[in-house]
């Protein structure tokens, strides 16, 4: 696949569309995301599961994912970032179908594992790609705004959460919800990809698997992954075990345990939507160190406070953990040329934590209590504060506003 010159791309007009494009594609991925994190509790009860067994059938969603992201910066070299984005949609809203039937009728928890390997497995695809579009269209724009994309995502996850805590409340089967939600968002995913442009950051040379290969022997590269893998993993903690550890370490019911989820979920999107005006003025190194100083205050809250101070913690923390991720994909696309493998390269490093952390969770859960099994979760963001140089901006800023902007970059009017 030959990918244009970034000054053959279409310009205003079709950069603010493929923007909307891709706000919508990742306020849906959070949305279908949250659509089963907020009914895990739900889930739990319904299967009679111990803690233990919860995370090792959380483990297929993490599973999924690290099966299909390796391939994925190919793929999408290979067929675009609109069509992999499509194909990942329909694997993931497959999978969600195929979670509600495995709980709502055939009561299996080996059934809902499978499908939650098919939901990972879409997922995966779908994370990658639609990353390597919102690179592209960072780079056009000139400036960053790789964390209000991930703020859509966010957004997406928390109108999900406020909508699961309302079908949990209902009591509406977990398979009405999963299918309407499944329905609605491979709608407007379809709908969206349409506006995308051709990255120029997509492989363009025959060798593309050999430039795959050699960005896992890139140091810095694989620095950036395992900083994006603390950072994914205190986030994937909240989103699998928050509203459980509200309900069984602070004794609310299971619908409150999903607002704490919320809590957490509508601070994290706060976060992106402000945070891109904090990196340009005062730089990643500046604003992710209070960041994450104030994530590791809010989980030691949740923890050791009472359960009006967890809730408080949970903001805390999701406020803390917001630009982590997002930042990560920056940094690795710091260099378009190379940005599909370095970006391919730290997904999947990042979804290690995905593949750890349900298990881990769950079986210090099962010995010590959820609850007290979230001090994971600070441990991982003190180890993140010591790795933060590896994301420190790799192109000299060229404004006087302290605007990082790369010269083979055009701006353009929001």
């Amino acid at each position: 696949m030959t990918s244009p010159d970034r000054s053959e791309q279409p310009a205003g007009i079709d950069i603010l569309r493929a923007r909307k494009g891709v706000f919508t594609v990742f306020a849906v991925n959070g949305f279908l995301f949250a659509a089963w994190a907020s009914r895990i509790a739900d889930a739990k009860a319904q299967l009679q599961l111990s803690t233990g067994a919860l995370g090792v059938v959380l483990l297929g969603l993490s599973l999924g994912s690290v099966l299909g992201l390796p391939a994925s910066g190919r793929i999408v070299d290979r067929i675009g970032s609109a069509k992999a984005v499509g194909i990942g949609a329909a694997v993931m809203t497959l999978g969600e179908f195929g979670i509600g039937l495995a709980i709502d009728l055939m009561h299996s928890a080996i059934a809902t594992a499978i499908s939650l390997v098919l939901t990972g497995l879409g997922m995966g695809l779908w994370e990658v790609s639609m990353n390597l579009q919102a690179a592209a269209v960072e780079q056009a724009a000139g400036r960053t705004i790789m964390p209000r994309f991930h703020a859509a995502f966010s957004a997406g996850t928390v109108l999900s959460a406020g909508v699961g805590a309302g079908m949990s409340f209902l009591g509406v089967p977990i398979l009405t919800h999963l299918g309407l939600s499944a329905l609605i968002g491979g709608g407007l995913t379809y709908w969206a990809i349409r506006s995308f442009i051709t990255p120029a950051t997509e492989l363009s040379d025959p060798g593309g698997a050999r430039v795959v290969i050699s960005a896992w022997r890139e140091p810095g590269t694989v620095l950036i992954g395992v900083f994006i893998l603390v950072c994914a993993f205190t986030e994937g903690t909240a989103n699998d075990w928050l509203s459980v550890a509200m309900v069984d370490g602070h004794g609310v019911p299971p619908w409150a345990g999903v607002l704490g989820l919320a809590v957490f979920l509508t601070m994290m999107t706060i976060g992106r939507i402000g945070g891109t005006v904090c990196l340009d003025r005062w730089g990643r190194l500046a604003v992710l160190r209070i960041l994450l100083s104030l994530g590791l205050a809010g989980s030691l809250l949740v923890v050791f406070g009472s359960t009006s101070v967890a809730y408080v913690g949970a903001g805390l923390w999701g406020l803390g953990v917001c630009l982590g991720f997002p930042v990560g994909i920056s940094a690795a696309a710091d260099d378009p040329k190379r940005a599909p493998a370095r970006i391919a390269v730290v997904s999947t490093i990042a979804y290690t934590a995905f593949i750890a952390g349900p298990p881990l969770l769950g079986f210090l859960g099962q010995s010590e209590g959820i609850l007290r099994a979230l001090l994971a979760v600070s441990f991982m963001l003190i180890l993140a504060i010591f790795l933060l140089p590896v994301i420190k901006e790799r192109q000299p800023a060229s404004t006087d506003s302290g605007i990082s902007v790369r010269p083979d970059r055009h701006p353009h009017q929001d």
